[in-house]
């Protein structure tokens, strides 16, 4: 069975975990998404996300003018959720 991501029901996830606004948190999705597809891929496709790197990388965004712990708590909320749902998993 194939899952699809709701978006709104992500971001709705998000707000209630951080109260960070819907546009903040697509902010941070948004340069999230760009940081993955650069992202050095494993043999067996699997993608090792350093968060503070990923972290950093969000922070130097120009339009990004949220404080670190924000930007921590979104990134934080929404890998709760996708974990939650079985979208992503941690590796060992």
């Amino acid at each position: 069975m194939d899952k699809t991501l709701n978006e709104q029901e992500l971001v709705d996830y998000i707000v209630g975990q951080t109260k960070a606004t819907p546009q903040n948190i697509r902010l941070v999705i948004k340069h999230e998404q760009a940081f993955i597809e650069n992202a050095h891929k494993g043999a067996k496709g699997d993608i090792d996300i350093d968060s503070d790197d990923l972290v950093d990388y969000v922070m130097s965004r120009k339009d990004v003018k949220l404080d670190e712990l924000t930007v921590e708590n979104i990134l934080d909320a929404e890998m709760e959720y996708l974990t939650k749902k079985g979208f992503v998993s941690y590796m060992d």
